[in-house]
């Protein structure tokens, strides 16, 4: 009997809480029943339901009538609260006026809660009219003249700042507009000056060798140092790297990732015939000595960049003195821009403000 009377205690307390959680309220007050025409006064919408519950209130747009003669102003956002045992407190307030004097009968509000429709009870509102003395007309004072306006020094004031500041940042203009023009600038001239590209250099001086006829000369180390010299300066501006520096086969080396084989063969050949007769006096023929001339030509045609710019500006190195004058020069037209700008501003302001004060 007494796990009989447990359970049944147990299910009576599980029936008690599940009824509150599903208990909903809802309850409407009002600030104030009386009020004069022209005032406001504000509706609150409270309900109580379980936490989580999806509450709709009723929504009125700004100058919707409530009930004939009684307009919302304005909807106030929904505050939510704990209240404990699971039960949650949503409000909303509306605040509302009216401008006719009577007793107004305010219909209940409609909630929902979980799609469910639940009303308040009715409310009451008295609007009180102004009482007027209409027996006694002659304590009212009739219409007046148009009158002139006093000068007040308040009203002036601000024009009066402003126009002396506008008169002071035109005066600062003006003394750094004499200062930049007597300022002279730095005339720097640019000039624009055509340059050889490097294939046009080396055919130059291929030339030369030419000119010289120094394939037939005997003098066979001086022919190879100089045309060896020519490729490597021709090879270090075409791709970049130091081949004055380097070894022939550096330099082949460092070419055979972007030059066919055949062409480097040749340039191989050439630069091996070079050493050769540099540095082991070794003698070549004259059909040798012109089919090196020949093949270092070849290379520099296949390897030439033609579409390089040929035209390089140049620009004038200024001295302290002159960078100094520029800079002087650059921050003396930023100011004037600005100052010129805050007095353009302080005279539309001045302007606009008299216009308000005279008319």
């Amino acid at each position: 009997m007494n796990i009989v009377k447990r359970f049944l205690i147990i299910v009576l307390v599980v029936v008690c809480s599940l009824a509150a959680m599903a208990q909903v309220d809802v309850e409407a007050r009002i600030d104030s029943l009386e009020m004069v025409i022209g005032q406001q006064t504000k509706i609150s919408l409270t309900v109580k339901t379980k936490e989580g519950s999806q509450v709709q209130f009723p929504t009125f747009k700004p100058q919707q009538m409530i009930t004939p003669g009684v307009e919302v102003v304005e909807t106030g956002p929904v505050v939510t609260s704990d209240v404990g045992n699971g039960l949650c407190s949503y409000q909303r307030s509306y605040t509302i006026t009216s401008f006719d004097g009577r007793l107004y009968y305010l219909p209940p509000f409609e909630v929902k809660v979980g799609g469910k429709a639940y009303k308040t009870k009715s409310l009451a509102l008295k609007v009180l009219d102004i009482p007027v003395d209409t027996t006694n007309v002659e304590k009212f004072f009739g219409p007046k003249d148009v009158q002139d306006n006093p000068f007040l020094w308040s009203d002036w004031s601000v024009v009066f700042w402003f126009s002396l500041l506008m008169l002071l940042t035109g005066a600062a203009t003006l003394y750094l507009y004499l200062r930049l023009r007597d300022n002279k600038p730095v005339v720097a001239h640019i000039r624009i000056v055509k340059r050889l590209l490097p294939h046009q250099k080396a055919m130059k001086r291929i030339e030369e060798i030419k000119a010289e006829k120094m394939v037939s000369s005997e003098n066979q180390k001086e022919y190879y140092t100089r045309l060896t010299e020519t490729l490597r300066k021709y090879i270090e501006e075409r791709y970049g790297f130091r081949a004055m520096e380097m070894t022939s086969s550096e330099i082949i080396d460092r070419l055979t990732e972007t030059q066919d084989r055949q062409a480097l063969d040749e340039l191989r050949a050439l630069f091996q015939t070079a050493d050769l007769v540099k540095f082991a006096k070794y003698s070549t023929l004259i059909n040798e000595n012109d089919m090196n001339l020949v093949n270092a030509i070849e290379f520099i045609n296949k390897t030439k960049l033609e579409n390089q710019q040929e035209e390089v500006v140049e620009k004038p190195q200024l001295t302290e003195e002159e960078e100094r004058s520029v800079k002087e020069r650059r921050v003396l037209k930023t100011t004037i821009w600005a100052f010129a700008a805050v007095s353009a501003a302080i005279m539309v302001y001045v302007v606009y403000s008299l216009y308000q004060l005279l008319t």
